[in-house]
């Protein structure tokens, strides 16, 4: 992999997580209070384990579309998970380089859905009539994080926007947000002391005010017990939906959250000292069950938990 294009990604990603940071304020809230506590000395010192797309499976768009992005500048596509009851699917991306998060995009099956549900998304998306990442110059950082930010479709009415709520919120999500990062991800297991275990820093999360998505229990873990996740639940934030008489109707929704993960050591690698475990010897790629939870980070079941929104 060229420099130039690793250059070029670390832009891209910088550039997604400065709109992310602006949108989300318990990124900000977070890092504050885990500086002013010690656990690390500024924001720099996160590292991000992995950051979320969401999209939908229609013609010219959805995960085909959308990993050429990540594709082009050497990540690796890996396992495929599909999700049965929320009708999705997905694959994670491994980076070119360690430096650079993991990347997991996910894809509704529109077919999937009632008639009336898929009428609605296909209402939006029918206009996109070819692939927009193949207009795309890929080696354009700017053009990229404009790109991811930029509306795809027209704006949806609130009444779509319930509609497709009530089936999927995962689709009602979609249809206002695109290609808006879902979210990014603390790597729990380099934090210093007892902020290394996830049950310890959920603790200290709870303490200073984050409301955790508790579906499937506040720290979901795999069947090997190597790879623990938890979630903030998403702060409702003010959303422009189209008020069908060309103004605009303004509404709160779910908006994005912050992930977190500890990937445990492997058994393999169990007797190598703290200072000399690398990446390569803890637990890699994702689990469809801790997952399929996760996402429900911006449900209405758990939005309705969070105090003051």
């Amino acid at each position: 992999m060229s420099s130039d294009r690793l250059t070029t990604l670390s832009a891209v990603l910088d550039g997604l997580m400065s709109r992310y940071r602006q949108q989300v304020p318990d990124v900000g809230g977070i890092v504050h209070e885990m500086v002013r506590e010690g656990i690390i000395p500024h924001e720099g010192a996160i590292e991000n384990d992995h950051i979320a797309f969401r999209t939908l499976g229609v013609p010219h768009l959805g995960i085909a579309s959308l990993e050429q992005v990540f594709l082009h500048h050497g990540y690796q596509r890996r396992d495929r998970y599909a999700f049965k009851e929320k009708k999705l699917d997905a694959h994670w991306y491994a980076p070119p380089e360690e430096r650079f998060p993991r990347i997991f995009i996910s894809e509704l099956r529109v077919g999937e859905l009632s008639a009336e549900a898929a009428r609605i998304v296909h209402l939006y998306t029918d206009g996109v009539r070819e692939d927009p990442v193949k207009r795309l110059d890929l080696d354009d950082a700017s053009a990229v994080v404009g790109f991811l930010h930029a509306p795809l479709w027209r704006t949806p009415t609130w009444a779509h926007y319930v509609r497709l709520r009530d089936e999927s919120e995962y689709a009602a999500w979609v249809i206002f947000n695109r290609y808006y990062l879902n979210h990014f991800t603390v790597s729990v297991h380099n934090l210093p002391g007892v902020y290394g275990s996830l049950e310890h820093f959920n603790r200290f999360l709870e303490e200073h005010g984050f409301t955790l998505n508790d579906s499937g229990g506040k720290v979901k873990v795999s069947p090997d017990g190597k790879l623990l996740q938890s979630s903030t639940v998403a702060a409702m934030v003010d959303a422009d939906f189209d008020d069908g008489r060309g103004g605009v109707d303004r509404k709160r929704i779910a908006g994005s959250y912050v992930e977190f993960a500890e990937r445990r050591v492997l058994d393999e690698f169990a007797h190598l000292p703290p200072h000399e475990v690398r990446r390569e010897h803890r637990r890699e790629g994702f689990e469809s069950g801790n997952a399929d939870r996760i996402f429900e980070s911006t449900y209405t079941t758990q939005t309705g938990r969070r105090q003051g929104t």
